[in-house]
């Protein structure tokens, strides 16, 4: 069976959505996994739009995994028939708290039609081999939220913006990615900020929006320095390098480093593509990349060869390890960096047995 991706769990929570907002109900919903942010949505949205809200206070109930002693405790709440509705909601969150939370098989295998159980189960997935999982795949409806990849989130920037009736240009979208990470959620809270401190009846928005109102420089952040490093910019590499080494709190070495093993990685099996005569199409679909940075493959790929990036690759997993503190002496993460980029756009004069 293919793993779960995170563009399945997209497609997956629309289509619960779409079912709820035309009032098609599951009895039980099973939300789980490391994505937090669907998990949320899909709950909040049963929570606000099942029962009108004079009816939520007789019907709506919410169980936190925490305050659970006994399966029980939720087994006989859902057994409950709703007072004067046709439905009673029961909201269980931080289900992933409770234990024996497969013995609620026993009601799920034949749940009250009027009662719609929402399962909240964060950060992680109950194990699928088991009847438990099984038995709300048949009577109920399962989510994983899976996290995206990173190559996936820039472009689920774009399409969050388009979504709320803004755009933002690329190089934006990919500082954005580069400095919130994949959390969803703090995407979302940063963006919904932004949208509020846009000037009125502007809808694009640029690196200088992203560098005011949610304080990443858009001069100093991975993403331009893995840029500067692709395009040979020796000064202002160096330049970002030595902003980076006097805040090493803002700029772990631990993250650059993997930026640049990310994007080295990319530049190597571009090389190895192009070799394969493929279309920028298949290559972009090959590499997990917006089309828009096509050309800064190719501009890279020109700039190191093949035998340079396998070795700028290993010169990476050695400053990694120097950094760990493996068979070298403690050092400052600001010397390692500056270090690192003087190696990298000097890797002709470095020898490895490769």
């Amino acid at each position: 069976m293919a793993k779960f991706s995170g563009k399945d769990t997209i497609v997956k929570y629309s289509q619960i959505l779409g079912d709820l907002k035309k009032k098609i109900y599951k009895p039980v919903y099973l939300l789980m996994g490391d994505e937090t942010y669907y998990i949320d949505k899909l709950s909040e949205f049963i929570a606000d739009n099942v029962l009108p809200e004079n009816e939520r206070s007789f019907n709506q109930t919410i169980i936190y995994g925490k305050d659970v002693d006994n399966i029980s405790q939720i087994t006989d709440t859902a057994r409950r028939f709703p007072m004067m509705s046709n439905y009673q909601v029961l909201i269980v969150r931080e289900a992933q708290e409770i234990k024996e939370i497969e013995e609620l098989e026993a009601y799920v295998k034949n749940p009250l039609k009027s009662t719609i159980m929402v399962i909240c189960y964060k950060g992680k997935t109950v194990d699928k081999r088991k009847s438990f999982y099984k038995t709300v795949v048949k009577n109920g409806e399962v989510l994983e939220s899976v996290q995206l990849y990173e190559n996936e989130v820039a472009g689920w920037i774009s399409t969050y913006i388009k979504h709320k009736g803004f755009e933002i240009e690329h190089d934006a979208a990919a500082i954005l990615a580069d400095f919130l990470g994949a959390n969803l959620s703090r995407i979302v809270n940063e963006l919904n900020k932004l949208f509020t401190a846009l000037p009125e009846n502007r809808k694009k928005i640029n690196s200088l929006d992203i560098e005011n109102n949610i304080g990443i420089s858009r001069d100093y952040n991975t993403f331009e320095l893995s840029n500067a490093i692709s395009d040979r910019n020796v000064l202002k590499a160096n330049k970002i390098a030595l902003h980076f080494s006097k805040n090493t709190k803002e700029y772990p070495f631990i993250v650059t480093i993997s930026t640049l093993f990310a994007q080295f990685s990319k530049i190597l099996k571009y090389h190895t593509l192009r070799l394969q005569r493929l279309s920028d199409r298949d290559i972009i679909a090959a590499l997990g990349i917006n089309p828009f940075f096509i050309k800064d493959y190719e501009t890279a790929a020109r700039n190191y060869s093949m035998f340079q990036a396998i070795k700028i690759i290993s010169l990476l997993r050695e400053y990694d390890m120097k950094s760990k503190g493996f068979n070298y002496a403690a050092a400052d993460e600001g010397e390692l960096l500056r270090e690192l980029i003087s190696k990298i756009f000097n890797v002709d004069y470095i020898n490895y047995e490769l």
